[in-house]
């Protein structure tokens, strides 16, 4: 999926830059190597990672809803009066956040703030970037039946070039909040295509943030589905269908 919006997206964005080279694996590697890899990797270029958590919010959900109910604003930032929970913003938001090391957790912050971990320039550029990003995205999928209703995105730095480049996963289930269109109402959470009922079942069991949990079969099976369905409803065919052409 992710090799998908990153060659839609370069189509739609001229002046975007990807680590993205392709699906193909290098000769190179040995035949049981590229066994496990095929169908899962990608060969993209190194780069410098910005520590910046880049989250583009086009509905008011999840984390943004909560601090708006205590305190009317999202990110230190004051929103409209007034708002329902699921309800679009007039204009999508970026909201970043820390890119916390493996074991902690991210840590919402001002633009400001973030300007000072990357500095001004690139701070301006990723925040830029990430709104093109998403609403080219939030238009593609929304005409397929799909609302975007948030995502995070990550950037690199080519020194090189000194230029801002995107990397790592994109507009993934995984990244993103994906809502079938169909079903969509204000005032109330909404059904998903992504790892939210995962979240919403460890919650539920007292599970959240704990390591090697072991998931019932129903519900790793419920979330597989829900991924292929998205993968199916954005690209346009099934991953079966999809690796059979890497072949």
């Amino acid at each position: 999926m992710t090799a998908h919006w990153f060659q839609y997206l370069q189509k739609e964005i001229p002046t975007l830059k990807t680590h993205f080279i392709s699906l193909k694996l290098p000769s190179s590697l040995p035949d049981d190597v590229a066994t496990q890899l095929k169908g899962r990797s990608m060969l993209v270029r190194k780069l410098r990672v910005f520590p910046l958590e880049a989250i583009v919010r086009g509905y008011i959900t999840g984390s943004a809803w909560s601090s708006y109910k205590k305190t009317g604003e999202v990110n230190g930032k004051k929103m409209p009066e007034g708002l329902q929970e699921s309800q679009e913003f007039p204009e999508p938001i970026y909201t970043p956040s820390t890119k916390a090391e493996l074991g902690e957790h991210d840590e919402n912050i001002t633009t400001e703030r973030a300007a000072k971990i990357v500095g001004e320039k690139y701070a301006k550029r990723i925040e830029e970037l990430s709104l093109q990003v998403y609403k080219a995205a939030r238009d593609y999928a929304r005409e397929r039946g799909i609302i975007i209703a948030d995502t995070k995105f990550e950037f690199g730095l080519d020194e090189e070039a000194d230029e801002v480049v995107l990397i790592d996963e994109v507009l993934t289930p995984d990244s993103s909040r994906f809502w079938p269109k169909s079903e969509y109402q204000v005032g109330r959470s909404q059904s998903s295509f992504d790892k939210q009922g995962l979240r919403d079942w460890l919650t539920q069991n007292g599970l959240k943030g704990k390591e090697d949990v072991e998931m019932p079969d129903d519900v790793v099976e419920a979330t597989r589905a829900k991924y292929l369905e998205a993968f199916k409803i954005l690209t346009g065919a099934s991953l079966e269908e999809t690796l059979r052409t890497m072949d």
